[in-house]
């Protein structure tokens, strides 16, 4: 019987200077995985590093928006069992006033990151047979909300490349799937109660059912869609809402 354990797995983890990313690299390690964490902030890269369980981790600074750093950052990775794409931004704006180069960069970021990334990682033959690759995505793909158009457009995309992903790497035993969560207590809520009033946010987190979700909901789910006992998943999005989209 398979169990979520990640002891022998090399793992690469982007994102991984705060928030979620650090977070999942924290509990990835601890369940034996070996990491590479990945980020542009190098010294917060290396907080993340110094909180890591014990073991063999490496730390690549990388801006994941420029193909020549993704190209150097792949040749110096090791064969992988796993990736876990964290990596992404939040920049709220109404379509009315969307700018281009807002949009773009959204897009660049949480879309186009992931997509060079992959296919660099397939060119130089770096993923493993029966690899697990998981992108995290966001409720906002199925939820959209004002002024999120660029966000969500961008999330869904990622989605449906995980999905083509998931296709194209199954001969190999490869799997590939996302995460959804609905909102996190991260650095983007953070900057989400910067654009709202103190009683509309509030309103919001009093809407979730169970609870709203910390970095360590999704950190759990990773493990499991990164680890054997997810064997037999691929193409799918979890989403971790705490039931608000049961509303």
């Amino acid at each position: 019987m398979f169990q979520q354990n990640l002891q022998n797995k090399t793992i690469l983890v982007t994102g991984a200077s705060s928030g979620i990313g650090r977070e999942c690299a924290i509990v990835l390690s601890g369940m034996g995985a070996e990491l590479v964490i990945s980020g542009k902030n190098e010294e917060r890269l290396q907080q993340t590093l110094q909180s890591l369980s014990l073991g063999n981790h490496r730390l690549l600074a990388a801006n994941l928006t420029q193909p020549d750093a993704v190209a150097e950052l792949v040749n110096k990775l090791p064969p992988l069992n796993g990736l876990l794409h964290c990596a992404g931004i939040w920049k709220p704006q109404p379509i009315k006033f969307l700018q281009p180069q807002t949009a773009r960069l959204i897009m660049e970021v949480n879309y186009m990151a992931a997509v060079m990334l992959v296919s660099q990682l397939l060119q130089q033959k770096k993923m493993l047979s029966g690899a697990s690759v998981v992108f995290v995505s966001s409720i906002a793909a199925h939820q959209p909300y004002k002024g999120g158009a660029a966000y969500a457009a961008s999330k869904a995309a990622l989605e449906a490349f995980a999905k083509t992903l998931a296709l194209e790497t199954a001969h190999a035993g490869m799997r590939s799937n996302c995460i959804a969560p609905a909102m996190v207590q991260s650095p983007i809520l953070i900057q989400a109660q910067t654009t709202v009033t103190e009683a509309a946010m509030q309103h919001h987190l009093n809407q979730y059912p169970l609870r709203p979700g910390v970095p360590n909901d999704v950190a759990q789910a990773a493990a499991f869609l990164l680890s054997d006992a997810s064997s037999w998943i691929t193409g799918a999005t979890l989403h971790l809402n705490g039931g608000i989209a049961l509303l």
